[in-house]
């Protein structure tokens, strides 16, 4: 009886953690359809979407390396460096494109490669090993292009996020393809039940037999690659050379998984959950602009969402456990 209790108790807890993303997603759209109902309207819909595709793609990485207990701070810094060498590594044109996009997806992985190495190997915090890979990618970055790049992004990588299909912007595409993948990744495949084992117990993990520290590089590999996709899309929106283009991107990514339901602990998070994370960031930072409240409350938004939303998850455990011991 008492096992069913707690059996119950933790299925619940896990269903309303599920659920209580997109909650927060209804609660913020009806109030969006309140406060500024052109919110709703079309063209600004496609907007906050093509916004958001970006931050999708980031969110969805960081999401993975949180699910084996990481966390990667050298998002921003991969980002910036694929927007800026985009654009001096094409001078603008096509004809160097497909070159040029093999160079910053394996300096992506690079950086991943990099990162997963000094937290393993290396034995060095998550924590602190990518931040400080994420300073020494902007540090070769700022001295090889001396602080101060101009220039334009080629047409194909504008039509990546300034063109539409269908009327959809097609960095939705890119976002939606990532989640997709990721999804059936995370929820059908041996390789995601390892990498939820890995965050949740990585000696019981390694005893099972998981090479734990394969896995956790993988994470950061593919956290690394994203990151560089991610750059890609966003220089298409933006168009041209800005070396603060990015700046902070790394931060929104873990607050989008956080609220989704992601642990810093290790073991939980969803695709499902990240994305209406992303969501809703999104749409706050588009209602703070169209209800006409200083850029600064945008943090202020993000602050009270996040820790309103750890504060949830919190009770959500503490009920989760209590029902256990009943």
């Amino acid at each position: 009886m008492v096992a069913r209790s707690a059996e119950a108790a933790t299925v619940l807890g896990v269903r309303a953690r599920r659920l209580a993303p997109v909650a927060l997603l209804v609660v913020v759209a009806v109030a969006a359809a309140v406060l500024a109902p052109e919110f709703y309207d079309a063209d600004n819909l496609a907007n906050v979407a093509r916004q958001a595709s970006p931050l999708a793609v980031l969110a969805i990485a960081q999401t993975i390396v949180m699910i084996v207990g990481g966390i990667d701070l050298s998002q921003a810094a991969v980002v910036q460096a694929v927007t800026i060498g985009l654009v001096v590594w094409t001078g603008g044109d096509d004809s160097s494109l497909p070159q040029v996009l093999l160079l910053v997806l394996a300096l992506g992985a690079g950086v991943g490669l990099t990162n997963g190495l000094l937290s393993t190997y290396g034995r060095i915090p998550a924590f602190i090993a990518t931040l400080a890979v994420g300073i020494t990618v902007t540090g070769v970055r700022l001295v090889s292009t001396s602080g101060s790049v101009t220039g334009t992004v080629p047409p194909a990588i504008r039509t990546l996020d300034g063109g539409q299909t269908l009327g959809i912007p097609n960095a939705v595409f890119v976002s939606l393809g990532v989640a997709l993948v990721a999804w059936v990744v995370l929820r059908y495949t041996t390789t995601g039940r390892r990498l939820y084992a890995v965050g949740a117990n990585p000696a019981a993990a390694r005893a099972s037999g998981i090479r734990v520290r394969r896995t956790l590089i993988a994470a950061y590999v593919v956290s690394g690659l994203l990151s560089a996709l991610a750059g890609l899309v966003l220089a298409g929106y933006v168009g041209f050379a800005d070396s603060t283009i990015g700046a902070g991107a790394e931060l929104d990514s873990i607050a989008a998984a956080v609220i989704g339901g992601a642990s810093f602990a290790g073991g939980q998070g969803s695709v499902g959950g990240t994305i209406a994370g992303v969501a809703l960031l999104a749409i706050l930072v588009n209602l703070v602009l169209l209800i006409g409240l200083p850029t600064g409350a945008q943090l202020v938004a993000k602050a009270v969402v996040i820790i309103g939303g750890l504060a949830f998850y919190r009770h959500l455990r503490q009920l989760s456990l209590e029902g256990g011991k009943t």
